[in-house]
């Protein structure tokens, strides 16, 4: 293998299981956005916080937590509830995390409401736009969501729908939502919640971001310097011949080898 890694493939298969079972462990939640939709029971809240939660996910992750229970006390700790009853358009406008501010977050809910008003659930939505039965589920699935940002908030050029979600899907690897269907879809209970069947672990994509790219080159498993959706794809492929059912796992692995004291 390139640069770090000189093993066998079975060599590399072993590091990659060992390290995802070191960081797939309860520990890994307390300073890890995961925790926040892992503070509550209903799907709805557990979803809708995992779709904000993901979206503020870059920099700093204690910057990234503190905001993201900003988040939270805006909504009352009562995520569905606050954007059933609209009460998003009564947020003050103030700054959220680094680029992504108020009219943002006011329009990535507004553009959730006619999903959870019509549908009860983000999982029904996919359900209901067939992403399980997409080579690509999860970007099936941020088109239509955007659809929806799109309609619910044509009348509110202030947002930037970008900072909801990406709207180049062609070429983005999407990472934050690929993270918050890792979180929904994995299955283990350990770090995952696993609350969705609409899609398999299987049919999940690895969240990649610098980090995860870096460590991925390093151990040669990707040969792309782009950060995109086709290198997410060549490397969850890779990955997937490791461990079929449940190739994001390596997602923890990736993670922590890209750690300083790692490296």
């Amino acid at each position: 293998m390139e640069k770090g890694f000189e093993g066998s493939r079975e060599e590399l298969r072993e590091l990659l299981d060992r390290e995802a079972a070191r960081f797939n462990s309860p520990d890994f939640i307390a300073a890890d956005p995961v925790q926040f939709p892992r503070r509550f029971d209903r799907l709805a809240d557990i979803e809708i916080v995992s779709l904000l939660a993901s979206t503020v996910a870059w920099g700093n992750r204690k910057m990234i937590c503190t905001d993201i229970e900003k988040m939270l006390r805006l909504m009352d700790y009562d995520p569905a509830a606050f954007l059933l009853e609209g009460a998003y358009e009564e947020i003050p406008d103030m700054n959220i995390h680094r680029t992504f501010f108020a009219r943002d977050l006011r329009g990535f809910l507004r553009g959730l409401h006619p999903i959870y008003k019509r549908y009860g659930s983000l999982q029904d939505f996919a359900r209901a736009s067939g992403i399980a039965q997409a080579e690509f589920p999860s970007w099936a699935l941020a088109e239509a969501i955007n659809g929806q940002l799109a309609e619910a908030n044509a009348s509110h050029p202030e947002v930037t729908l970008s900072r909801c979600l990406p709207q180049n899907l062609k070429t983005t690897a999407l990472k934050r939502l690929n993270m918050a269907l890792r979180w929904l879809v994995r299955r283990d209970s350990i770090v995952d919640l696993g609350v969705w069947d609409v899609i398999t672990p299987a049919q999940l994509f690895i969240p990649l971001d610098v980090h995860v790219g870096d460590t991925a080159r390093e151990l040669g498993l990707l040969t792309r310097n782009a950060n995109d959706r086709r290198s997410t794809v060549e490397l969850t492929e890779i990955l997937r011949g490791f461990n079929p059912a449940d190739p994001v796992i390596y997602d923890f692995a990736l993670f922590s080898l890209g750690l300083p004291s790692n490296r």
